[in-house]
């Protein structure tokens, strides 16, 4: 009997293989992804890369440049209006915390059907969509002397001798300045807040309500178990975005009478002084502070709420496992 010999199968080429339906299918990945790709790269990756190049520089935008190593970085932190603008933040940090429990308060409110809630929702979000450059001028005539915020005070019966200078006076003016972002993004992340709250199953309100739980039994073990994972997000999102506030003590003071943050004393810098190589520098440093206070904080709420998005903390779980041990010891005696 004769033995049938199997011929191999040619290879094929690259050509065929691109032809094929496979081929077709990776052509037109790369082909989508090669323009975002690009894009990408131009302008970030490479920006990026360059701005660490002239982190190590002593230069200006046109003229020669000359290497200082690690001088730029030394200066970030012994220059006072450098580093310890960063102070500034923790108001616009106080108030990011105030926003977002304004924000979870009113999104509270309009999860139960309150009358007129479209109305509010859209009152609410309407000062995000401005231009936040708009809203600085907004509130430089609203705190300005004698203008908007005087005039209500003295409806009230306030004279103006005991009205403080909101804008002059170096106690309370970054407090004014933080009242700005808190108005800006309230409505935000009262949005984002009630699209979580949304999801939730009504169900779980009505059997609450049938065991005789009021609304802020329901908001303690119902609502806020399910969004702990959006709060913590914004949370951190606000804390974060903190240390890069911008607009209003730009537009609104300029930067002067103790208002200046990290990002308008960089852009002085950078613009105003010719000092790019500091300013790289500066930017440098502020992105590795965003990104350990970003790491703390998803450790500080990993260690306070599991991963985020379980119903009980590890203190919780702790102090059930210690009720449970001491119930099996009463047990056993």
């Amino acid at each position: 009997m004769e033995r049938q010999i199997s011929t191999p199968k040619p290879k094929k080429s690259f050509m065929d293989r691109l032809k094929g339906r496979e081929g077709q299918k990776w052509l037109v990945i790369i082909t989508f992804m090669f323009a975002p790709l690009l894009l990408l790269f131009v302008f970030t990756y490479l920006p990026f890369a360059k701005m660490v190049q002239f982190s190590f520089y002593n230069m200006k935008y046109i003229g020669p440049m000359k290497f200082v190593g690690l001088k730029n970085y030394i200066d970030v932190f012994q220059r006072d209006d450098c580093f310890k603008s960063l102070i500034v933040s923790v108001y616009y940090m106080g108030g990011a915390v105030v926003q977002l429990a304004l924000a979870l308060f009113f999104a509270s409110l309009m999860v139960f059907k309150v009358k007129g809630s479209s109305f509010f929702k859209g009152a609410m979000f309407f000062p995000y969509l401005i231009c936040g450059i708009a809203v600085g001028f907004i509130f430089k005539f609203f705190y300005a002397r004698g203008f908007v915020l005087d005039s209500i005070l003295q409806i009230f019966g306030m004279n103006q001798e005991n009205i403080p200078m909101w804008l002059q006076d170096k106690s309370i003016n970054n407090i004014s300045l933080a009242a700005t972002s808190v108005w800006r993004y309230t409505g935000q992340n009262m949005i984002l807040f009630l699209g979580a709250m949304m999801s939730v199953d009504a169900d779980l309100y009505e059997a609450a309500s049938l065991d005789g739980a009021n609304k802020w039994h329901q908001f303690r073990y119902i609502i806020l178990p399910s969004i702990k994972s959006i709060v913590v997000l914004n949370l951190i999102l606000s804390i974060s975005g903190s240390l890069s506030a911008f607009e209003p003590p730009y537009v609104i003071t300029n930067g002067t009478m103790g208002t200046g943050t990290y990002f308008v004393i960089m852009n002085r810098i950078a613009h105003e002084n010719q000092k790019v190589g500091l300013a790289c520098a500066m930017a440098i440093v502020l992105l590795a502070i965003i990104v350990v206070c970003t790491v703390a904080q998803k450790l500080f709420f990993k260690y306070v709420f599991d991963d985020g998005t379980s119903d009980e903390s590890k203190a919780a779980v702790r102090k059930r496992k210690k009720a449970e041990k001491a119930a099996k010891k009463v047990g056993q005696i």
